[in-house]
């Protein structure tokens, strides 16, 4: 492991949600040498005291690092841990140095947005569609940001990839790990859906790690055992 004073990295993760990014990420720089502790997200893993204590936001991903001396570090943001890896091994050549000005401006603000608006957007619309109790659900709030996706988003995807097999152009970097991974979410909501998009996907299934971090998606459900009410600790 090339992380000077790292003793262990430790990702807790529930299959196919967000913490597939920091999964990736970790295949793509550690390879299989970190551990994996598995967060039942319906089953509410998160509001464990003990796991709460880690992770006040009681989400996933949180990677844990473990230093030499005995210190943690609790990391809990995907796109933080996705571009830190990828800062802490140059090597993997998953980011553009911090001495090419342009071509690392325009990488961090792709992968920031993918974290930040599309991430949200996609959020809302899994939440009003698949998650919330009948009572609670709005279509407006999900039929608004679906269309925005439409009308925002994919044009600002597709004139990127236009350009180059990737993101930020015909190198895969760590902004496609945050963007891919969107990508596929939207997916499964109708969206995304020109060849283009297709074509990209394709492109990132070829990747090792790509398969490995998705390697137990298939445990995931899209809807909860029981749909989400007043009564839940969730508050989306």
């Amino acid at each position: 492991m090339a992380l000077e004073g790292v003793e262990k990295l430790r990702l807790h993760h529930c299959p196919a949600t967000r913490s597939v990014r920091a999964k990736w990420a970790l295949h793509e720089t550690v390879g299989d040498a970190f551990e994996v502790a598995i967060v039942n997200l319906y089953a509410g893993d998160q509001f464990h005291p003990d796991y709460v204590a880690k992770n006040p936001s009681h989400n996933v991903p949180l990677l844990e690092v473990t230093f030499s001396n005995g210190e943690t570090l609790f990391m809990r943001e995907s796109a933080a841990i996705v571009a830190w890896l990828a800062d802490t091994f140059p090597e993997k050549h998953l980011a553009p140095p911090a001495d090419d000005v342009r071509a690392r401006a325009d990488y961090l603000q792709i992968l920031n947005y993918g974290a930040s608006p599309m991430d949200m957007m996609l959020w809302q619309i899994r939440v009003h569609d698949d998650l919330l109790a009948a009572s609670l659900r709005d279509e407006r709030t999900s039929a608004r940001y679906r269309g925005k996706f439409r009308t925002e988003v994919e044009p600002q995807l597709t004139a990127r990839l236009e350009k180059g097999r990737f993101i930020c152009g015909d190198e895969f970097t760590a902004a496609d790990i945050v963007i891919g991974y969107n990508i596929g979410w939207a997916s499964a909501y109708g969206l995304c859906a020109s060849e283009i998009f297709g074509r990209y996907r394709s492109e990132l299934m070829k990747r090792p790690a790509f398969l490995a971090a998705f390697a137990d998606a298939a445990k995931f459900s899209v809807k909860p055992p029981a749909p989400i009410d007043e009564n839940s600790p969730f508050n989306g």
